[in-house]
């Protein structure tokens, strides 16, 4: 038989409360200034680490402070155990959403420093986010003694009718766990498919690929399709690309002097032009006599896809002002059309056949 509540009792129970309250609140202080110190450092991760235990660490402290002033009251055995199990139950609930916090955060700071931009491939995070709160809503039942077995039973019988009828949708969500555990197509990378769709990867989620075109247009390409077509990836292996440019000039042109000119007109650009890689070599190639004009392709450099319009922009630019001051000419097509004029008829005159 339990003994009756006393006022020495509450006051304890009352301590433990506001002692669990006052450790939350310091701990909730101390991994704030833990906070700012991490944000000093490179890794991503301790950032995700502390901000997440802030929510874990004053909760588990108030649960603990509670649980300590139930264990000074004078409760029924069958109360203390209900007691005990909600606050094991919420510490796991708080613990499984911390947790799906942390390891969620970490998996997108890994897909950032493994891609370099900024945006993040959803699809892992969020596979990662599922399984760890399923994880933890299995122990909560677990907790609170229900039988997992048959639900897990369950699960395994209907998970075989939902993948018969999500075929297309598993199709596109395991074309993009390959595309990104093969590495063809990161988040940030510009990429061209043979349907003319191009643009910068924005996201890959469980079913389709998010690729923001240069006017900054959304193209939404299903997983499947992207696995499934002849794709270029203006990223890989590396995210220089080398920029073309056709020029001409005039028969009467000293073809050493115009190289040597567009040369220093391409290091100009280089170095001028953000975009530009410094230390290209500048590289004219003459390759066909044409009608009117010795044709040629000027290679620059630009450190990646968008770059090149602007790199183009000036250097034709560039190039046009200093061929007038070089006297060098850039001619026109021309075609000489030569017109043969034909001789004019006798006209014939009309004759008649009168019969007698």
């Amino acid at each position: 038989m339990n003994r009756a509540l006393t006022l020495h009792d509450l006051i304890v129970a009352g301590v433990m409360v506001v002692a669990g309250v006052l450790a939350g609140l310091l701990l909730r202080a101390a991994l704030r200034w833990l906070g700012e110190r991490a944000r000093r450092t490179r890794w991503s991760g301790d950032d995700v680490i502390v901000d997440t235990l802030r929510t874990l660490a004053p909760w588990a402290a108030i649960a603990a402070g509670v649980a300590a002033a139930a264990a000074v009251l004078p409760l029924t055995s069958q109360v203390g155990r209900n007691v005990n199990r909600t606050l094991t139950v919420l510490l796991i609930l708080v613990a499984t959403l911390t947790a799906a916090r942390v390891i969620t955060g970490l998996v997108r700071s890994v897909a950032q420093s493994r891609s370099g931009v900024a945006g993040s491939a959803t699809i892992f995070v969020n596979i990662t986010r599922i399984v760890v709160l399923a994880m933890g809503f299995l122990v909560v039942l677990q907790t609170l003694g229900v039988s997992i077995a048959p639900l897990l039973t369950a699960l395994g019988v209907g998970g075989l009718a939902v993948a018969l009828a999500l075929q297309d949708t598993l199709a596109n969500l395991f074309a993009g766990v390959h595309i990104l555990a093969s590495k063809t197509v990161q988040p940030g990378d510009y990429i061209r498919l043979s349907s003319g769709e191009e643009g910068y990867v924005v996201d890959i989620n469980w079913r389709n690929t998010v690729v923001r075109q240069l006017s900054n247009n959304l193209v939404i390409i299903p997983n499947a399709q992207l696995a499934g077509t002849n794709m270029t990836n203006f990223n890989r292996p590396e995210q220089q690309m080398s920029v073309l440019v056709q020029v001409g000039v005039g028969y009467d042109s000293d073809l050493e002097h115009v190289e040597r000119v567009t040369a220093e007109v391409v290091e100009s650009v280089m170095t001028d032009i953000t975009g530009g890689v410094p230390d290209h070599e500048p590289a004219v190639r003459f390759h066909t006599f044409g009608d009117s004009r010795i044709n040629f392709t000027v290679i620059l450099r630009a450190g990646e896809f968008s770059d090149q319009y602007l790199i183009k922009h000036e250097f034709i630019k560039r190039l046009h002002r200093r061929y007038r001051a070089e006297g060098i000419r850039i001619p026109a097509p021309m075609r000489t059309v030569a017109v043969q004029q034909a001789e004019t008829p006798v006209p014939i005159p009309h004759q008649r056949t009168v019969g007698l």
